[in-house]
């Protein structure tokens, strides 16, 4: 049976939420007159506001369940709407809610994770205020760019991954990044070198991936190829040049080889052009060493904040031993270490787990033990190897722990837990599981990580019960 056409139609709706993604969500139910369900038309759109009332035009429109539009006009400006913002920018995917007032940012933070909470039957009256930041822009160590049609270095346009919006500038990257990204581009087309089309998979450079410590001020600069830097061998030595001359920062240059059509970073093989394969950074006054793949908190700003929570509601004496499970490289282990009378490190990822070793070293810290294994076979081990824990702390990836190793957490049985989260569901879900071991939530701080972006992290606190 053939599906039947309906007619393209413009349509009057208002915001009323945003979904996981940051786009506006309205619901638009046709009079009764056309047929109507009372079910209604789902509209996902980019850029806009709760609150703001706009014009979209939806091909199909009574004949589709929901649809993703950009509006075409802004027919009522949300009071959350922020002014600062031209109405029809285009928005890389890195801000989708670029056009809120920070405020308003902050409160749907802080909704997401009361929501959440309560849907796992959670009172939200534990939740604090959130910590926001006193100037929410530049604030990111780290950016991971792709090279793009047209001499385009930036990231992907929101909803739209075959489209690269060049980084003229950014709310989100310091300005030396800005800076490192207009040298980059003006040697590209100097050499006319050719970008990496995705859906072709022709072409040579991917991706820029820029690191800089806030406090060492060293940079890292990285460019993703799917050639060796032999076969470019001009082209290379001079982008070292104008780099190093340019930027006194500059400690590290690489050229990485990554011939797989695969989407995600990798390394198949690594070649230093200028300084060293790392740079060197500080986070609460702990050293570590930071490479192109490390794991490191993109904020160091509300990073050191989400640290000092953790030491403030875990209360750690001399007396007590802790375990870090997803210890990483150490960005929470070391400064528990220091109050603490040992600590272990549980990390799958051996890498990692090698570099917590040394940045403990490098730190003077003696009392450290680090293992690399899953967690729930960590949780076994640690007890047999090293010993129990008077507080567990865990930093788990952003799809949560689940519940297999929450059962393993539960039925491990410390007196304190602490759980930092970078997403209110897969928390919520997470700590529904302890519940049934004897644990309450106590408290939870979120903290706004990332500003103009839907994440938000949480530090939590789960006690155990006296029975």
């Amino acid at each position: 049976m053939k599906k039947e056409i309906y007619p393209t139609e413009i349509l009057e709706v208002k915001i009323t939420g945003l979904d996981h993604k940051g786009n506006g969500y309205a619901r638009y139910v046709h009079p009764p007159d056309r047929g109507s369900n009372g079910k209604g038309l789902k509209l996902f759109i980019p850029n806009a506001v709760p609150g703001d009332k706009v014009r979209v035009t939806v091909p199909n429109a009574k004949g589709r369940k929901q649809a993703v539009v950009s509006f075409d006009e802004l027919l009522e400006a949300s009071p959350d709407r922020n002014p600062d913002i031209p109405i029809k920018e285009a928005n890389a995917g890195g801000t989708p809610l670029i056009s809120m007032t920070y405020p308003a940012q902050l409160a749907y933070k802080t909704q997401e994770v009361k929501d959440h909470l309560e849907s796992q039957g959670f009172d939200p009256a534990c939740v604090r205020p959130i910590i926001g930041m006193d100037d929410p822009t530049r604030y990111r160590n780290k950016m991971e760019l792709t090279f793009g049609a047209e001499g385009a270095i930036g990231m992907h346009e929101q909803g739209n991954f075959t489209k690269i919006i060049d980084m003229k500038d950014s709310v989100l990257a310091p300005k030396l990044f800005v800076e490192v990204k207009e040298v980059v581009a003006e040697w590209q087309q100097d050499y006319q070198l050719s970008y990496y089309d995705k859906q072709t998979q022709t072409g040579l450079l991917r991706n820029l991936l820029l690191r800089q410590s806030f406090v060492t001020d060293e940079l890292m600069v990285v460019i993703y190829a799917t050639q060796a830097p032999s076969e470019l061998s001009e082209a290379v030595a001079d982008l070292s040049q104008r780099l190093s001359q340019r930027f006194y920062q500059l400690a590290s240059l690489q050229w990485i080889l990554h011939k797989e059509a695969t989407e995600r970073i990798q390394a198949d093989e690594t070649h230093i052009l200028y300084g060293r394969d790392y740079i060197k950074d500080e986070l609460n006054g702990f050293r570590y060493r930071i490479w192109p793949e490390t794991f490191f908190q993109a904020n160091p700003i509300q990073a050191e904040k989400l640290v000092q929570i953790a030491l403030e509601i875990a209360q750690v004496n001399n007396q007590m031993r802790v375990l870090d499970l997803f210890c990483g490289v150490g960005t929470f282990s070391l400064p528990l270490a220091e109050r603490a009378k040992d600590l272990a490190g549980i990390e799958i990822v051996d890498q990692s787990i090698q570099s917590a070793i040394r940045n403990a070293r490098d730190n003077g810290l003696d009392n450290t033990f680090f293992m690399t294994s899953d967690a729930r076979n960590g949780l076994k081990r640690i007890d047999a190897e090293w010993g129990r824990p008077d507080l567990l702390l865990l930093d788990p990836p952003r799809s949560g722990a689940g519940g297999k190793v929450m059962r393993a957490i539960g039925r491990f049985g410390t007196d304190k837990i602490i759980y930092v989260s970078c997403f209110p569901k897969s928390l919520a879900e997470d700590l529904g599981w302890l519940r049934d071991y004897g644990y309450e939530l106590v408290s939870v701080q979120p903290v706004d990580q990332f500003p103009h972006t839907t994440h938000v992290e949480c530090v939590v606190l789960m006690e155990k019960m006296e029975d």
